[in-house]
């Protein structure tokens, strides 16, 4: 019976499980964030597991003229249940240590993490019918048009940005999960060779960072006549001298020029929300060098859509190249901004 009970390891990490989860209960599971022209202050949406909060009269006043119908707290039986059901799972943890039982411990994880899927699908659900179900009488009425907010990260609702993501609670549940995928599976890590375990414990972290975060990491590809430049609104034609804004919400801005981007920079975003500025690569289009490896160079025989004229390089070789060719200026990217202003 002995190789049945749980490990001094294994039951510290299904207390302090027991633990965030007693702490869900009382702090935001999950927050919507709208960010608009005339809202920009930006409005929020928050769920707790027993109510919603934040914004809450102001957005159903904007519901109303597109057709979707009113939020309260109220209409959902899943604030009702939801307390209750983390409280249960909380005193799984406790018992499960009470009873010591890796078994138990087991059966406690694979209840969990189907409760956390189905949730999950609920909350979608939640948001597909509130963002489809609209109705036909309602003031502002865009044929083809929904308005289903994105289930984690970002995406455009006409002209708001809206932005879902975990709060405090959801950071905690989903870190509960995890914790007790580590205990649960700790047996098995320690049979295995350290190669394999650490093998399979990046590829778990991975997979929920990937999970959490649900936004982009990254430039994006630029699509030649698809996209608009998020300056001058033109669609991109020429790529050569494009670049991308990324804010840390995984907002991605494009550009078709070095000139729109310190433009949009200096004029349209506040550089505490920024993240990275990437620069696609003059020589190699299909390629971004982030801001801090770039090296670039002004040349009014470079020609640029928007005469910014300035071109993006990831090595010193290509760069001098192409300055033989153009007799161009090499500059830093402060000195690209302050050049522009």
């Amino acid at each position: 019976m002995k190789n049945n009970k749980l490990t001094t390891i294994q039951k510290v990490l299904v207390f302090v499980s027991g633990i965030f989860l007693i702490t869900v209960l009382f702090v935001p599971l999950w927050r919507i964030d709208l960010v608009a022209p005339q809202y920009p202050e930006g409005l929020t949406l928050i769920m707790y597991p027993n109510k919603l909060a934040g914004n809450v009269e102001i957005i159903n006043g904007l519901n109303h003229y597109i057709g979707m119908k009113t939020l309260h707290t109220s209409d959902f039986i899943e604030f009702r249940i939801l307390p209750y059901i983390i409280g249960f799972f909380a005193l799984f943890c406790f018992v499960t240590l009470l009873v010591n039982r890796k078994k138990l411990l087991t059966a406690l994880f694979i209840s969990f993490a189907a409760f956390g899927v189905i949730a999950m699908i609920d909350f979608y659900r939640w948001e597909y019918n509130y963002g489809h179900n609209l109705d036909p009488s309602a003031p502002i009425q865009v044929p083809g048009m929904s308005y289903t907010p994105p289930l984690i990260g970002y995406k455009e609702l006409l002209n708001f940005e809206a932005y879902s993501m975990a709060h405090v609670g959801g950071f905690l549940f989903f870190g509960t999960g995890f914790i007790l995928l580590v205990a649960s599976f700790l047996p098995y890590f320690k049979k295995k060779k350290m190669a394999v375990k650490s093998k399979s414990m990046t590829v778990a972290a991975a997979a929920l960072l990937i999970f959490i975060s649900g936004c982009n990491s990254g430039p994006t590809p630029i699509r030649l006549g698809q996209d608009g430049c998020d300056f001058c609104k033109m669609s991109i034609a020429d790529n050569q001298f494009g670049a991308e804004i990324l804010t840390k919400k995984g907002k991605v801005y494009k550009f078709d020029d070095t000139h729109c981007l310190s433009a949009f920079r200096s004029e349209k975003i506040d550089t505490n929300d920024i993240s990275e500025i990437y620069f696609v690569n003059y020589i190699d289009p299909h390629n971004f060098i982030p801001s801090g490896k770039v090296l670039l160079l002004k040349s009014p025989d470079l020609h640029s859509p928007m005469s910014g004229n300035t071109a993006a390089f990831d090595n010193e070789g290509d760069l001098k190249l192409t300055q033989k060719k153009v007799n161009g200026e090499i500059l830093s990217v402060q000195q690209m901004f302050n050049s522009e202003k």
